[in-house]
């Protein structure tokens, strides 16, 4: 039995017990967090000690494995402590606040010899898995571009990063993986209109080297939650619905889509519609099987600690290209400014 402990019980701490009480070969052996209602609440519905400190929880039960859903600016301190103790880490995306700080955390996993995987828990919605097959199969043909429509209601539980940083970053991370290309160049805009410390609105644009384009709009002021991804090439488009666990394809009627036809594109008109049958199952529950087979099997995890780095940077430098007005290009992608604003320096300083 692999004895894994959960760090933090807001929404997605919470969704972690739920899923990790009924997984098999598994024991959920404790659970942390400041909010002494929040952990008690947890501790007696799973019926596990809970721990104010996850320091505290750490020193005194026996862990192979914790998963961090503290908030982001404590996942650098939490994950690393607990690497340091030769756990394996799930932490939920973002890897961390600061690039500095997700540099440390896959640092502190490669000294310790530990698994960190980083929750991205789109890569495991079966839609997307299916999507993704597919497409590394040649059905599309050639990919012209990826847009990504993420959108819903202001969560009252965010308040230490904003919708580029919370939200965006699980498209970032899908595109990044089905494009499997380097970014040539970013240019984004963003608003604040009701969030009090950061941005609440994203619209950016996203060239990679191979030449397809990424559309991302994603924000927390539509009331009504919308979660699509679609996928245009030369053969037809993909449209994943995220919610539903929907795969639809959308067939260019003017190319031959026989898998040995020639792929000369010359013209585009309106083809069959093929719906996709996908057997829905929680994406949290593949992303954690998956994470805990890889400890049982040890293998490696499906998405590591370079790929929320991946994810991280290109959130960072859609938000500096926002607050800077300017495209980023070749060099300037490699800048790697801090999720955090400026600080006034205190009297005492």
């Amino acid at each position: 039995m692999i004895r894994v402990a959960v760090a933090g019980c807001g929404v997605m701490g919470r969704n972690h017990l739920r899923v990790l009480s009924d997984l098999r070969e598994t024991e959920l052996a404790a659970v942390s967090d400041q909010d002494s209602n929040a952990m008690a609440a947890a501790s007696e519905k799973y019926g596990v000690p809970g721990f104010l400190s996850w320091r505290e929880m750490l020193a005194k039960e026996q862990l192979d494995a914790l998963v961090v859903a503290v908030p982001t600016r404590s996942h650098c301190e939490v994950g690393v402590a607990a690497l340091e103790r030769g756990l394996h880490v799930l932490v939920e995306k973002p890897i961390a606040y600061t690039l500095e700080e997700g540099r440390a955390l896959v640092e502190a996993a490669t000294r310790a010899g530990k698994l960190l995987a980083v929750g991205h828990v789109e890569r495991f919605n079966p839609a997307v898995r299916e999507l993704r097959r597919r497409v590394a199969e040649g059905e599309l043909g050639r990919v012209f571009q990826i847009h990504a429509r993420r959108q819903g209601p202001f969560p009252a539980r965010i308040r230490d990063v904003g919708v580029v940083i919370d939200l965006a970053t699980h498209d970032l991370d899908v595109m990044s993986d089905l494009v499997r290309s380097r970014v040539d160049r970013v240019y984004a805009e963003t608003e604040q209109r009701i969030h009090t410390e950061h941005e609440d609105m994203l619209n950016a644009l996203i060239r990679f080297e191979n030449g397809v384009v990424g559309v991302l709009q994603v924000n927390w002021l539509t009331p009504t939650k919308i979660r699509e991804l679609s996928v245009l090439g030369e053969r037809g488009l993909f449209l994943v619905n995220y919610l539903t666990q929907e795969l639809t394809f959308f067939k260019n009627a003017d190319v031959d889509h026989r898998p040995d036809a020639k792929r000369d594109l010359q013209s585009v008109s309106e083809g069959e519609m093929v719906r996709f049958p996908i057997a829905e199952v929680e994406p949290l529950k593949l992303e954690l099987e998956s994470f805990l087979q890889s400890i049982d099997h040890g293998r490696p995890v499906e998405v590591d600690g370079e790929a929320g780095l991946r994810a991280l940077e290109l959130a960072l430098a859609i938000i500096t290209s926002a607050s800077e007005a300017r495209v980023l290009q070749g060099g300037a992608l490699e800048v790697r400014p801090s999720a955090e604003k400026p600080r006034r320096r205190s009297q005492e300083s």
